[in-house]
């Protein structure tokens, strides 16, 4: 079943097209052929700029978190043998703080539309039953709808394609070894839970890479997308960890 037939949805797909379109033509005199690719960097920008108070967010919640550690080790220690109870005073404990164990997954919740989107507009050859004008976009040559998996599988790729997957994923590995060195998980003293063992600590680490694995499977554009997003989002997050320091308490 196709989710966009819904009127609705259709209506957002064929919105986000139209700006799409128009941004792309705007972009021309300036990118060329790459307009559409350009035009999905500042369409990258705009949700992040539009995320920053989101990140703020998710900047204190973070310090909240680790701030609560010792009492929430305290808890786990005090009622290891009744859930229910372990459950019922976290839950509290949160409340008080005015905070949520949830805290800071909107950002990731929010921009899952986005690259839905973006992925559906670079797949779709027809859209409001017009040929869809973006798949003659590229980038440096590399068609913007076209998949590093479907170019390999489908025996379509080109060197054009090839190096500039290659430089996207390169950014996208590089930008995940920095996040993984600079926000290193750190084993907490005293916390028997499984979530700090290392064999945990080393799987949290592994995810930084994810989003570059993801790459590979998604039309370029929706690539572009994810990279401008990784490399916003460490910079953004080192802000931040400089403007809501985690209490040096909570390091090991």
């Amino acid at each position: 079943m196709d989710p966009f037939a819904f009127p609705p949805l259709a209506a957002l797909l064929n919105a986000a097209y139209g700006a799409l379109v128009g941004l792309s033509t705007l972009l021309e005199p300036l990118a060329g052929a790459s307009a559409a690719a350009l035009a999905v960097v500042l369409v990258t920008l705009l949700v992040r700029a539009a995320l920053i108070p989101v990140g703020i967010s998710q900047a204190r919640a973070e310090q909240t978190r680790a701030r609560l550690a010792p009492r929430l080790r305290e808890l786990q220690r005090r009622h290891k043998k009744n859930p229910e109870r372990l459950q019922k005073e976290t839950l509290a404990l949160y409340r008080d703080e005015k905070t949520s164990p949830f805290a800071g997954m909107l950002p990731v919740l929010a921009q899952a539309p986005v690259i839905g989107i973006l992925y559906t507009l670079f797949i779709r050859p027809v859209i409001s039953g017009q040929p869809n004008d973006l798949l003659a976009h590229d980038l440096f040559g590399a068609p913007l709808g076209q998949s590093l998996v479907s170019a390999v599988f489908g025996g379509t790729v080109t060197p054009a394609t090839g190096l500039v997957f290659a430089a996207l994923l390169a950014v996208m590995i590089a930008t995940a070894e920095v996040t993984r060195r600079v926000f290193r998980p750190v084993p907490v003293e005293g916390d028997t839970s499984p979530l700090n063992s290392p064999t945990m600590l080393r799987v949290v680490s592994a995810l930084h890479y994810l989003t570059a694995v993801f790459a590979i499977f998604v039309p370029l554009a929706a690539a572009i997308y994810l990279t401008v997003t990784v490399v916003w989002t460490l910079a953004q997050r080192i802000i931040l960890r400089r403007r809501y320091p985690l209490p040096v308490a909570t390091r090991a």
